[in-house]
């Protein structure tokens, strides 16, 4: 556990360009109250859907592994929730919790039995009355286990369990030894150090109170804790190298423009643009992949906000126009087609019009097409297919 008490005054760095801060008191009050607001992990089928604190899922599964001989150095809240932490308004909002454990994965016998602890745990959270006798831990998975990614190699060992919730606020256990790359932008980049709030509860008998509650600590992975938080307070859009990035933060970048975010410099964001797009269709360089990509963006990112969609990908679209320069002409117009044609998905299931199969998608000539009878390229939008993709245990990350 990092040692706060001679660290910082509450909501200040230790210096100028420190990582570190100490939270303040309204700050520690909302990280207890999302620690301990019931969450439902929703079971598949017949399963029943479990109803767990977040604050128990750290204890018990913290538990676990050390009776198993894994160490948790520490455990972190990350991500979205970490920034409405520190800044209620920040508008980010929050739907997954993504919760850190910092563990030693030395081999493969180490991953394995990091996931049947966690499998064993939600056996553990079952109601009273199930019979547990013949589930077994796969029957688990298939259950309530709505993501399983694994990565291992030179510079990257963690694992992912991302527990099912119908609402998208997904319960999201990573396992890290290393990882390179932790943040996308510097308004995501905040990790929360829960282990002195988790020790209080458990040693304390007294309630928190602003003259008596325990120090915690909040680190940005993006390097200056204070600068990234007046981009969070101003929506400020700001990275570092996004080509390290899986995906080169495109998507997520495109969603924070859409929730009014701004770019810190307009003429570096272009630059950077640039690497995003390169880097996206790096990753995801068939077709089949960015349509499979985007939808579960979709469909995990904007729950509630459904309204919000069809602007997304006008945006992405744009951004993608105007700064794809690693494709041939016609893959970069099959990638402008597939935008679109989700965004006319998109319209069609808010009812704005009738139907997807009776749109046409005009494409405006280039400046150089001069005959006189030409006036636009025009293509039906076909529907795709349904994908049903299946996948195996792990879902590898590379």
């Amino acid at each position: 556990m990092l040692e706060a008490a001679a660290g910082p005054a509450p909501g200040g760095a230790e210096q100028r360009g420190s990582r570190f801060s100490v939270l303040t008191w309204e700050q520690v009050q909302r990280l207890d109250q999302i620690l301990g607001e019931a969450v439902p992990i929703h079971g598949r089928g017949n399963f029943p859907t479990l109803s767990v604190r977040p604050r128990t899922i750290v204890q018990v599964v913290r538990s676990r592994l050390e009776k198993k001989g894994i160490p948790v150095h520490n455990v972190r809240l990350n991500g979205s929730a970490a920034s409405h932490v520190l800044h209620q308004d920040s508008g980010l909002g929050y739907k997954d919790l993504d919760l850190i454990f910092g563990v030693d994965l030395k081999n493969e016998d180490v991953f394995q039995l990091v996931k049947d602890v966690v499998m064993d745990c939600l056996l553990d959270f079952l109601p009273e009355g199930v019979n547990k006798d013949k589930i077994t831990p796969m029957t688990l998975k298939e259950a309530y286990v709505q993501k399983l990614v694994k990565v291992c190699n030179e510079t990257d060992r963690w694992s992912l369990i991302s527990l099912s919730n119908n609402s998208g606020k997904n319960v999201e256990l990573k396992f890290v030894d290393s990882l390179r790359r932790q943040f996308e932008f510097s308004v995501d980049s905040f990790q929360i150090i829960l282990d002195s709030l988790l020790l209080f509860g458990e040693c304390s008998e007294n309630p928190m109170a602003e003259n008596f509650h325990p120090t915690v600590t909040g680190e940005s992975m993006y390097g200056d804790f204070e600068e990234a938080m007046e981009h969070l307070r101003h929506r400020v859009i700001a990275t570092r190298n996004p080509e390290e990035i899986r995906g080169g933060g495109l998507l997520k970048y495109c969603n924070l423009l859409v929730r009014g975010f701004k770019p810190k410099s307009e003429v570096d964001m272009k630059a950077l643009q640039r690497y995003m797009c390169s880097r996206f269709f790096i990753d995801f360089s068939d077709i089949g992949e960015q349509l499979r990509k985007l939808e579960c963006y979709l469909q995990s990112h904007f729950v509630g906000m459904e309204s919000n969609r069809y602007d997304y990908l006008m945006t992405l679209h744009r951004v993608v126009n105007e700064s794809t320069v690693c494709l041939m002409g016609h893959e970069r117009r099959q990638t402008l087609n597939l935008i679109a044609m989700l965004a006319v998905r998109v319209l069609a299931e808010q009812n704005i019009i009738p139907t997807v199969t009776n749109v046409t998608c005009f494409y405006q000539p280039a400046p150089y097409v001069s005959e006189i009878n030409f006036n636009y390229y025009v293509t039906h939008v076909q529907p795709f297919l349904p994908c049903n993709q299946s996948y195996p245990t792990w879902l590898p990350c590379n």
